[in-house]
């Protein structure tokens, strides 16, 4: 493993307990992740705008708080980095997008207010394509992220930046958003964890489209454990998103390890639905050995998703016509190509189109919700590559055969994206040139719960 790629910090809930036991300090972690930053960042670019000394203060407060004897509070002291298409009040949060590189908001996201009032402190923005549209994590703004192990490599997306970080020790935790992966993708290349909640878990807000399912914020961290602590602050209600689930997050704190007993199904390409790097199915059917070595009943099975591109076109292309709808006139300002297609695509729908992938969703979520009838989990690749060369927009070829585009490259993260599922990217195996490959854990109809439980068992058993 490079220097680079060394963490300089611990798992976030090994850290809980020693700031609790005031045998570590937030101070001190806040300076842990301003030294990996300074010594790694200028190769790497994962963090685009660094607020330490705005994160020292808070720091000192944090200190305080413990030193009095307060109840740490859950996240109390964490290092915590933001994608840079997520407000943070007071910091520049430009969308990797020159429309927006003098943007500051006013008020934090509302998932970004919950984790900083349980403790956790902003070191900076992370770098993210540009409108959060793409797998390789580079932009206009800032440049291009790389891979930790390889900077001939990317780092995947879109919240490549968070990835990076967290892989590098410069924050503790992170968040991301996902879509068609942009947690679950960079979590697996860059080797660490990732969560992709159910839609409206965690509510996305502000947000041009209060009623979208497509995209949903989530954490990263080092752990699945982690995840779960991240989880149980970020979740719940608000009333400002109408589709945010109504229960709370706490549970999730106490989430413990079960997996005996349990039906799981596998599937190394998702039942033919996508072309899989030979070594990455490899991993994913060793990893469905380890779930039956823990106790669990395997199969190897997948549900029905022939259909699940035909229904990602006309639906990311409407998603794009909604939350783009005020720039959509400055089309040609913008310079992410895939972006731009989605944009033109929305012009040529009819809404005939929409409908008409829209009621195969109903299909498509018919067939998945049947098939999490008798599976309880369902193990997969998180990504069917391991990383590729910077310059590429995407693999061009995945285990013999071409891709014709973005979509054809996630399309196992993107069909659970479509069925509404709760998915965790947790490493499971290096590659023959060790680069990390992940794990990805769907479970069923809102069963996060569930599958941080799995993905805690998997991880230990590791």
């Amino acid at each position: 493993m490079s220097p680079a790629h060394a963490v300089a910090l611990p798992a976030a809930h090994e850290l809980l307990a020693s700031i609790a036991s005031r045998t570590v300090s937030p101070v001190e972690l806040v300076d842990a992740a301003r030294r990996a930053y300074e010594e790694r960042n200028p190769r790497l670019n994962a963090i685009v705008t660094p607020t330490f000394d705005t994160a020292r203060a808070e720091a000192l407060e944090s200190e305080r708080r413990v030193a009095r004897g307060d109840a740490p509070r859950p996240l109390e002291g964490l290092p915590l980095a933001v994608k840079d298409s997520i407000p943070v009040a007071g910091v520049r949060t430009t969308y990797g997008s020159p429309l927006f590189r003098d943007n500051v908001p006013k008020d934090d996201a509302v998932h970004v207010r919950r984790l900083r009032d349980a403790g956790a402190i902003v070191v900076g923005k992370t770098n993210t394509p540009e409108f959060e549209v793409g797998i390789n994590t580079r932009n206009p703004v800032f440049g291009q992220t790389v891979h930790p192990l390889d900077a001939a490599l990317g780092c995947g997306g879109s919240s490549g930046g968070s990835a990076v970080a967290l892989a590098t020790g410069m924050c503790a935790i992170a968040d991301g958003t996902d879509h068609g992966g942009s947690i679950r993708i960079p979590a697996s290349l860059v080797g660490v964890s990732g969560l992709r909640p159910s839609p409206g878990r965690v509510p996305l807000y502000p947000t041009a489209w209060a009623y979208d399912t497509l995209s949903v914020p989530g954490p990263l961290a080092r752990t699945v454990r982690d995840l779960a602590l991240m989880l149980a602050v970020m979740a719940g209600p608000d009333p400002r998103v109408p589709i945010s689930l109504a229960k709370t997050g706490d549970a999730f704190s106490n989430t413990v390890s079960r997996l005996r007993g349990r039906r799981v199904a596998w599937s190394a390409d998702l039942g033919g639905l996508c072309a899989v790097d030979p070594e990455v199915a490899g991993a994913v059917r060793r990893a469905a050995d380890r779930f039956s070595a823990l106790g669990c009943v395997v199969e190897e099975a997948a549900p029905d998703w022939k259909d699940a591109s035909d229904i990602i076109g006309p639906l990311r292309a409407q998603r794009t016509s909604i939350v783009m709808a005020d720039l959509r006139g400055r089309a040609a300002e913008i310079e992410n190509p895939w972006l731009r297609d989605f944009i033109d695509r929305a012009d040529r729908l009819s809404l005939r189109d929409v409908g008409a992938a829209e009621s195969k969703r109903s299909r498509y979520w018919d067939r998945t919700a049947a098939f999490f009838e008798r599976y309880s989990l369902l193990l997969a690749p998180a990504t069917q590559f391991t990383a590729f060369a910077k310059e590429a927009d995407f693999p061009p070829v995945i285990a013999g055969q071409t891709m014709t585009g973005v979509v054809d490259t996630i399309l196992a993260t993107y069909a659970v994206t479509i069925a509404g599922l709760p998915a965790l990217s947790v490493p499971c195996a290096t590659s023959s040139n060790a680069l990390p490959i992940g794990l990805q854990i769907i479970g069923g109809w809102r069963a996060d719960g569930e599958v941080l439980s799995a993905g805690i068992a998997f991880e230990e058993a590791a």
